[in-house]
This record gives C-alpha cells, sequence and structure tokens, in this order.
C-alpha cells in the first residue's frame, strides 16, 4: 500500500493526530529506491560480502526481491568500502536467521543503507546490527530494522537516520556510542522508534541504565526531530553522560513504559513543540506499589543543565512550548549531591565533567575550592520551564501528578564537600531553575528541595520557591 493510503487511514482511524502521521512508516514497510542504471544486481543465494570484498569502494549493490543472507557464521559481516550503497527493491530482507551478530560493520565512510528489511540478528548487549563501529556519515533511510537482539544500529559522526521503522529489538533501537572522540552532527528524522527492548535488560540487570527507543552517549550535536516513539520497554529517548547540544522538537512521545525522555549528566539542550502522552505509566506505578515517593518524571533532567562555556546553540536548559497528556507525572529535576565527577557514587566512574581534564582532578582537598567545587559537579542549573500544556488524568492519584525540583542530602563519600543540604540548597534556589507561563489542568503537586517537602499550588507559587509566575491553573494566569 502506498504510504500516504497509509497515513490517510491511520488518520481516518484516529490511531495517529494529524501532526504525527509522517512518522507512522513501520505501517508502509521499507520506502523502495529506484534501481541505478550503474548498479550491482545482488540475487537471494549471492555471497554479498565477497562481492563488497571484490568490488571497488563506492559501488552501488542492488538487492533483489527475497531473503538474502550471510552464510552460517556467526561472524558472517557485509564490510562496506567508504562510499557503498546498499540499496533494496521491493520485498528484499537480509535475514541474520538468529546466527549472524552483525549485517554492516568497521568504519567505512559515506555508506547508505536504504529500502531493507534487516532483520534477525543477534548483537550482543550494547553492539548494533547497522554500523556496528560507528562509522562516520552513514546514511540508513526508508528501512525497516527489526527483531534483532542488541540495538537496530550503532550511530558514528554526522549519521543521518531517515524515515526508518525501528521495531521490536532486543535492547534499542539506536544506540549512539563511538569510543575515543565520540559523535558529532547526529541527524534523526522522521522515524518510527517502537516496541524496543523486548529483552527486558533492567530486569535482568537492574540498574544497568541499557534499555528503551534510543540511547545518546557523549554525542556533541544532534537533532532529533519528527519522530514518533512509542510503546518501548523503557525510556522512549535517553541521553546518558557528557552529551551537549541537543534540539529534540516536533516528535510525538507517547506510551513508554519509563521516561520520555531522560536527560542525565548532560549539558545544553533545547526540547520544543513535541507532544508527550500516557509515558511512565508502568515505571511510576512500579515506584508506588513499593513505597518509593521519588518523583518519577515524564522529562527526568538528573544532574543536566545549561553550561556557557561548552559550544552550542544554546547556553540552558530550555523546555517550550510542549503538551504533556496523561502521563504519570511531568517534569522532574534533580541533582544527586552524591553523583560527581571521581565519587564512587557516580554510575559513569570513567567520565568527568566536560569542564574538568581527569578524574583525579577531582579529589580532596582540591575539589573543596572552586573553580573544582563547581566544575566536578554535572549540576542541574539554568533550566527554563515554559509555554507548556500538562495535565492529568482523572484517574491520577497516589504519587503521580506531580513535579519537581530537587536534591538529596549529601552523604557519600566521606571526603566529599558537598555533604549536607549544599545541592538541595543550590538546585532549588541559586541555580536558576525556573517554571513560568505554564498552563495545567488536573491536581498537581510540587516536590520541593528533597523528597520530605511537597506543597500545593499556592506553596510552589509563593515564596520561598517563587515557581511558576504567570502560569495558569484553572484560572486566567498574570
Amino acid at each position: 500500500m502506498p504510504v500516504f493510503l497509509v497515513i490517510l487511514l491511520l488518520l481516518a482511524t484516529g490511531v495517529v493526530p494529524a501532526s504525527t502521521a509522517p512518522v507512522a512508516v513501520c505501517a508502509a514497510g521499507p520506502a523502495s529506491p529506484a534501481k541505478p542504471d550503474d548498479a550491482v544486481v545482488v540475487e537471494p543465494g549471492t555471497d554479498l560480502s565477497a562481492k563488497t570484498r571484490d568490488l571497488p569502494a563506492g559501488t552501488t549493490f542492488w538487492l533483489t526481491e527475497g531473503k538474502h543472507t550471510l552464510g552460517p557464521d556467526e561472524f558472517g559481516q557485509i564490510i562496506p568500502k567508504d562510499g557503498n550503497a546498499y540499496l533494496g527493491a521491493p520485498g528484499a530482507v537480509l535475514d541474520g536467521g538468529g546466527v549472524n551478530r552483525y549485517a554492516f560493520t568497521q568504519q567505512a565512510r559515506d555508506v547508505v543503507i536504504r529500502g531493507l528489511t534487516i532483520r534477525g540478528f543477534a548483537a550482543p548487549r550494547d553492539q548494533g546490527v547497522v554500523n556496528h563501529d560507528s562509522g562516520e556519515h552513514w546514511t540508513i533511510e526508508d528501512n525497516t530494522i527489526e527483531d534483532n537482539r542488541g540495538a537496530a544500529m550503532m550511530a558514528g559522526p554526522r549519521q543521518e537516520i531517515l524515515r526508518n521503522c525501528l521495531r521490536n529489538n532486543g535492547q534499542y533501537g539506536i544506540n549512539a556510542y563511538r569510543a575515543g572522540d565520540g559523535i558529532t552532527g547526529l541527524l534523526v528524522e522522521g522515524n518510527e522508534i517502537t516496541g524496543n527492548n523486548t529483552d527486558d535488560w533492567e530486569t535482568k540487570e537492574p540498574g544497568c541504565g541499557c534499555s528503551g527507543g534510543a540511547k545518546f552517549w557523549a554525542v556533541n550535536g544532534a537533532d532529533i526531530r519528527g519522530n514518533w516513539v512509542h510503546h518501548n520497554h523503557g525510556a522512549g529517548l535517553w541521553a546518558d553522560t557528557n552529551n551537549n547540544d541537543f534540539l529534540i522538537e516536533d516528535n510525538l512521545i507517547e506510551d513508554n513504559e519509563a521516561e520520555a525522555l531522560f536527560y542525565e549528566i548532560s549539558y545544553n539542550v533545547v526540547v520544543r513543540g513535541n507532544t508527550f502522552r500516557r509515558n511512565t505509566l508502568v515505571q511510576g506505578r512500579a515506584f508506588a506499589a513499593r513505597g518509593d515517593d521519588f518523583p518519577v518524571g515524564t522529562i527526568y533532567l538528573s544532574e543536566s543543565g545549561g553550561e556557557p562555556r561548552l559550544k552550542a546553540r544554546t547556553s540552558s536548559v530550555e523546555i517550550v512550548d510542549n503538551v504533556f497528556e496523561d502521563n504519570w507525572a511531568g517534569i522532574t529535576l534533580w541533582e544527586n549531591a552524591d553523583r560527581f565527577c571521581n565519587s564512587p557514587a557516580n554510575t559513569s566512574s570513567a567520565s568527568c565533567t566536560l569542564l574538568v581534564p581527569s578524574v583525579s582532578s577531582c579529589s580532596s582537598p582540591g575539589i573543596a575550592s572552586r573553580p573544582l567545587y563547581d566544575d566536578c559537579r554535572w549540576k542541574t542549573q539554568r533550566v527554563s520551564i515554559h509555554g507548556n500544556k500538562f495535565s492529568t488524568g482523572a484517574a491520577c492519584t497516589g504519587f503521580c501528578g506531580r513535579m519537581a525540583l530537587l536534591a538529596n542530602f549529601g552523604t557519600y563519600p566521606d571526603w566529599s564537600p558537598y555533604r549536607g543540604s549544599s545541592v538541595s540548597d543550590a538546585v532549588t534556589f541559586r541555580q536558576e531553575n525556573r517554571w513560568y507561563d505554564n498552563a495545567y489542568s488536573g491536581e498537581w503537586r510540587f516536590v520541593v528541595h528533597d523528597t520530605s517537602r511537597t506543597v500545593g499550588v499556592s506553596g510552589w507559587q509563593g515564596a520561598p520557591y517563587s515557581q511558576d509566575a504567570c502560569s495558569s491553573f484553572g484560572d486566567g494566569g498574570c
């Protein structure tokens, strides 16, 4: 069925709202490109690995209809050369048979993967099937990459991930990680990212932080726009450890079991014009069932904030003009007083902030004095939340329907200069974190300073917190 007919059908049935219809790509299947005149035709049963090895860089391969395989060896794989393209005719499938680990590997540049269904590969945890080694400037577009173990793909510098169906993979739809210098200039646009983490890694390895729709590590400069991110078993989008300069815009993010967006020990992001629906319900209910009063957020900023000293399109975290409907909660701004560079409580133990050259620099006694006292922390600071619409459902009772701005009482390690309430005081009063000009419907409560303090609207807007100036709570605001 043509893509435009699929879109019209989805609109008619009310499955996808008009603003998000262009990303409903899984129902349509891969959009097959036209066959170039100079393409090398590859029939099922052809040894594509050998053909790639024998032909020069810049070759275009045309995979015809049918199931293409890479043989019985678990390390059977295609190693592209610079400028190679792999295009799929309608019905072309590259199938790992549950045996091959990877489809496309190594670090060629300017590779194109288009119009294929790629399935049945068995990548290990934290590894990916397509662009396994995070090669530079790969264009991965109009594919269906589904039912694989590990991640559907890795991402490298200047990678373009366009209009793909990334569905039902064992760990992630996208794992954006490259050892060494990290990743710059990533574009993720128009994809449907759904049903990932089928292997339920957070249950297998509690606290691993290794699940969800897409995960980003040390990415400097990313545009994530116009995607439909839904029904992932974990977070929808998760940026973890020294990411910077993100634009997350015009996405529909809904029905993910954990956070819609988790931005962790990272910097400088604009979250604009997105719709967040029915996220975090599974995670929030699990916390509530065990009596954990931590304010689970639909957007969760954990030790993340604006930093003017880092080059980016913004020097803040701006969350603006988004719609939040029937999620477990709203936005949580959190700063763990015990988590800093060189602290045993930092789960990213090999990493330091982007302001300090080495982990060992953040040690006693120097860390107790400025500038290290400030620069050894990932700070939740310079966060501006405005122009958003927040609504809760009628069934929201107990721990749901909360907004939060808080930290914990610092206790660890014994040489930490952040013990006591110093971080709670800073994140609440001194780090330029502001809500204003928002519109609320339903019942909302606000956890502020630490988990022991929950206030209503008047307490949140009044002294000493003075949040949500000119916001409306069923009234006209200012």
